[in-house]
């Protein structure tokens, strides 16, 4: 038995849950998700460009730099530039999902697999964007490894205009809705790591990638 299978079930003999009552349970579960009462939230407009025009601000507030390109094919290019114009190796690790992009043809050299501690660029993309606070969801996945947007000092993101949502709580409704059952882990990522520990003077790149850089793909 692992770790986690005797951790959940010692939750299951507490919360009385067994295999005659696990789907009552489940239902109640559910219901409650459905019927929960939202607390104030500000007003935002959900008109896509200005979901778009939010999240930038937000996410340069939290440090991120940004760049828009029009397709995924500019993705590549997009990520030389930034790479260039930061001094930074032409190498990186990415998510395997992400392999099929022409790395090679922008002058990139991408291997798709998870990090190790060697690798100093990670690039990813996120399962979804939040406009309220310019925060990205990522859940892990084989082909989605969470050590990528980890490990390295500059973290790159690729996010899909058409996934920037309103609200943190229309983040986790569309993860119920198209993954069903959540992944090992799913991370929320608000700008380069920080730190104001010492003399409450902020310090960046305490837990991690002190550099994250957002390419935003409007179509």
């Amino acid at each position: 038995m692992s770790s986690r299978e005797d951790i959940l079930g010692r939750v299951r003999v507490g919360l009385n849950r067994s295999a005659t009552n696990a789907a009552a349970g489940r239902a109640e579960m559910a219901a409650a998700l459905s019927n929960r009462s939202h607390g104030p939230k500000p007003a935002i407009d959900s008109n896509p460009q200005a979901l778009l025009a939010r999240f930038r601000i937000k996410s340069e507030q939290q440090s991120s730099t940004v760049d828009i390109v029009a397709q995924d094919s500019d993705v590549p290019v997009a990520v030389e530039r930034y790479l260039t114009a930061m001094k930074l190796p032409k190498a990186a690790v990415a998510w395997p999902s992400l392999a099929p992009l022409d790395w090679v043809g922008a002058g990139l050299k991408v291997e798709g697999r998870g990090a190790r501690d060697a690798d100093l660029v990670g690039i990813t993309g996120c399962f979804c964007a939040v406009a309220e606070t310019g925060t990205l969801m990522l859940c892990s996945s084989p082909d989605t490894p969470a050590a990528v947007s980890l490990l390295p000092e500059t973290h790159i993101a690729i996010v899909s205009a058409s996934r920037i949502l309103a609200y943190m709580e229309d983040a986790w409704t569309l993860a119920r809705k198209e993954l069903g059952v959540l992944p090992r882990a799913v991370n929320f990522i608000s700008g380069p790591s920080r730190t104001g520990d010492i003399e409450q003077t902020i310090v960046l790149g305490a837990h991690g990638p002190y550099r994250v850089h957002l390419v935003i793909v409007e179509s």
